[in-house]
């Protein structure tokens, strides 16, 4: 069978097509993601701006037809962030379901972090070991504590990139200032992500999909060859190449980012924000270990359809 997935993220719209086998197997058949910045000039009153709302309209037209080209006989799709937390959210689903004829499911924080897990831990070996897994959205952010075995904790804030470069509305460059008025709120804010952490204490980071694929391919350019990520599901990063990145990110200009090989012009502005976001988790808690993980959220939607 056929079946299409459809992540609605604040940022991005992504689209995977997948075979799913009678053995219980699947292969990739094409996968896409269209930037559609859903959160832009209204994420923060808890509404999708009208110029966003269009532009998710024209998204999703858009992947009917490469849906209806592939022959995927079923669609799954889900909504995060932006549309839950928006006051017109449930208007978009139903001019969805009106003029495209998709049904929309939009899921809670909680639901998200449990699927990001299930894709994470589709991609990268795990163990007993505890893992802390982040996902950047644009309207939240994740964070599961978890092994190969279960979930310990987890808990969706929203601090999204999106939503937090809104907020912060920092300079270009941005200053030490900003990033220090950042940092204290990410203190105030990520409290219960202490406190979880002090009961059940991490070995290492698990990045999920997003600003970490934009690091990976940065470093890569940078340092090694964009080769070294060609079909991987799981990069192990050098703590050093990632320090050397996030240096030149905060000292850079938008202009300057937009130069910056392995950086999608989507991120330019966000990525400031994740990198900060990156760190202080980095230095908090003394993380000396940090792995890459290309999927995330449709992966796990994936994982579950396979397994119901």
């Amino acid at each position: 069978m056929r079946v299409a997935i459809i992540d609605l993220g604040t940022n991005t719209f992504n689209l995977l097509i997948v075979e799913i086998n009678s053995d219980n197997t699947y292969n990739h058949i094409f996968q896409t993601k269209i930037s559609v910045k859903l959160g832009e000039g209204g994420i923060n009153k808890a509404i999708v701006a009208p110029a966003p709302f269009q532009r998710g309209i024209d998204a999703l037209l858009t992947y009917k037809k490469i849906i209806e080209e592939y022959n995927a006989e079923k669609i799954v799709a889900f909504a995060t962030s932006a549309i839950r937390s928006a006051s017109n959210g449930s208007e978009f689903v139903e001019k969805v379901k009106e003029e495209i004829n998709i049904d929309v499911r939009v899921i809670s924080g909680d639901k998200e972090a449990e699927l990001i897990y299930c894709g994470v831990r589709d991609a990268v070996e795990m163990n007993d070991n505890v893992s802390l897994i982040i996902d950047i959205g644009g309207g939240s952010t994740e964070f599961i504590i978890a092994n190969k075995n279960k979930i310990f904790w987890k808990q969706s804030f929203l601090l999204g990139a999106a939503r937090l470069l809104e907020l912060f509305d920092p300079s270009d460059p941005i200053t030490d200032k900003e990033v220090s008025e950042l940092t204290k709120y990410l203190q105030k804010e990520l409290q219960p992500l202490f406190e979880a952490i002090k009961k059940n204490p991490i070995c290492e980071l698990i990045g999920s999909s997003g600003s970490f694929d934009s690091l990976a391919e940065m470093i890569a350019h940078r340092f090694y060859s964009p080769h070294i990520l060609d079909d991987k599901t799981e990069y192990t990063f050098n703590l050093d190449d990632c320090e050397a990145i996030y240096n030149s990110i905060l000292s850079s200009t938008k202009e300057e980012r937009l130069k910056m090989k392995g950086l999608v012009a989507m991120r330019v502005d966000m990525m400031v924000i994740s990198s900060i976001l990156v760190n202080f988790i980095l230095t908090s808690f003394d993380i000396k270990k940090m792995r890459l993980s290309t999927y995330s959220l449709k992966e796990g939607i994936l994982y579950q359809l396979m397994n119901e």
